[in-house]
């Protein structure tokens, strides 16, 4: 059985920090590119971050670009999206996904910051900014 648990949402100042993390379980995480999306009450999906098989090559959505970070364990099934300088705007239900890479475990990757592709996703981790 599938799943993707976030976890480390919460509140937090502007300015502040917080690092999200997503446990994968049943099927092999090292197979699949990940990524993180936040959806806001009355927005649209947006993509945040996603990171490669290997977790060589990640890319950022140009709202959190140099403020938030992706990374992943694939030997602890977690993928981890450590977000700073934390901006009222970054309030959001962040959900993380999976989408299979079949590059992986070779010299190229796949990566997409198209929701639609994603195979698998978590119920989301929520995340308030305010003071």
């Amino acid at each position: 059985q599938v799943q993707l648990i976030e976890s480390g949402g919460g509140l937090v100042q502007p300015g502040g920090s917080l690092r999200l993390s997503c446990a994968a379980s049943g099927f092999t995480l090292s197979n699949y590119a990940m990524a993180w999306f936040r959806q806001a009450p009355g927005n649209e999906r947006e993509f945040v971050a996603a990171i490669s098989w290997s977790g060589e090559v990640t890319d950022y959505g140009d709202s959190v670009k140099g403020r938030f970070t992706i990374s992943r364990d694939n030997a602890k099934n977690t993928v981890d999206l450590q977000m700073n300088s934390l901006k009222p705007e970054d309030t959001a239900n962040y959900r993380c996904a999976a989408v299979l890479d079949t590059y992986a475990g070779g010299s190229y990757y796949y990566l997409t910051r198209l929701a639609r592709k994603y195979d698998y996703w978590g119920q989301g981790a929520r995340v308030t900014v305010s003071s």
